[in-house]
C-alpha cells in the first residue's frame, strides 16, 4: 500500500544494516510506524539525513509492506521547532513516551494532534513541568487509558479542591488523610482536568502522580528518559 504526503514526526532512528536507517515514526492517520530509511547514510543520498531529524513536521510518501513501511520521499513542511537545553530533553521523553506506550499501525489522530501542539509549547517557553503534565494526560487519554479526575472513585461525589486524595491507578482520585504517601490536593487534580496550571507544588504532585500511572502502563518498568531529566535537575 502506497502512503502519499502522510503527516509525521520522527521519533527515533537507529542505524539499519550498512547504509539506512531504522526509524519510529508518529503519523497522523497510521499512527506509530517503524520505516525504513534505505541508504540515507551514504555520503550521496538523496535524502539528507539531517531532513528525518526529530521535531520538525514531515510530509512521508511510504510503501507499506507488512509490519515496516518504505521511505520514498520526505519533505519538510513548516519551521522545525528547536528544542534547547531541557527544552530537548523534555522532547526526547515525548518521543520515548509515545513509543513505549503505542502499538504500531494503530491511528492515534488525538496523540498526533497532541504532539504537534507540545512541540510549540515546549519550544517557546510554557513551563516544562506543566508541558510535559498536559502531553502525559492528552495521550494516556488518546491511548485509552484517560485519566479519571473529577470523581471520588468509590462514592462518585465530585472531587472536592479542600480535600486530600490518593490517585489510584484504574479507579481515580480516593480521599485520604495528611501524611499519606503521594498525597494530592483536590485542586490539583481539577486544575489538570480543566486544563489550568497549579502551583508549583502542585506541579510537583502531579508529576508523582503521572510516573505511578505510566509506571503502571509500563507494567512496572521504568523509562530511560526519567533518569536524564532527574540528572539534569540534580545538576542544577
Amino acid at each position: 500500500m502506497r502512503l502519499e504526503q502522510q503527516p509525521a514526526y520522527v521519533l527515533h532512528a537507529r542505524p539499519y544494516r550498512e547504509t539506512s536507517l531504522l526509524l519510529e515514526c508518529l503519523t497522523r492517520d497510521h499512527g506509530r510506524m517503524g520505516v525504513v530509511a534505505r541508504g540515507v547514510r551514504r555520503e550521496r543520498s538523496r535524502l539528507q539525513r539531517a531532513q528525518l531529524e526529530p521535531f520538525q513536521p514531515l510530509a512521508l510518501d511510504l510503501l507499506l509492506r507488512g509490519e515496516l513501511a518504505t521511505l520514498q520521499a520526505a519533505e519538510t513542511i513548516g519551521v522545525p521547532w528547536r528544542l534547547l537545553g531541557d527544552a530537548g530533553l523534555a522532547g526526547l521523553y515525548l518521543n520515548e513516551l509515545v513509543v513505549r506506550l503505542t502499538g504500531r499501525q494503530d491511528p492515534q489522530p488525538q496523540l498526533f494532534d497532541a504532539y504537534a501542539q507540545a512541540l510549540p509549547r515546549l519550544a517557546l517557553g510554557e513551563p516544562l513541568a506543566w508541558s510535559l503534565r498536559r502531553f502525559e494526560r492528552d495521550l494516556l487519554e488518546a491511548v485509552g487509558y484517560g485519566l479519571q479526575l473529577e470523581f471520588e472513585a468509590e462514592s462518585g461525589e465530585p472531587v472536592d479542591p479542600g480535600q486530600l486524595y490518593r490517585y489510584v491507578v484504574e479507579q481515580g482520585p480516593a480521599s485520604c488523610r495528611p501524611g499519606t504517601a503521594h498525597a494530592l490536593r483536590g485542586s490539583d487534580l481539577l486544575a489538570l482536568a480543566e486544563d489550568r496550571m497549579p502551583d508549583s507544588a502542585g506541579l510537583s504532585s502531579l508529576r508523582v502522580m503521572m510516573r505511578e500511572v505510566i509506571r503502571f502502563h509500563l507494567g512496572g518498568g521504568e523509562l530511560r528518559a526519567w533518569h536524564v531529566l532527574g540528572a539534569a535537575m540534580s545538576r542544577r
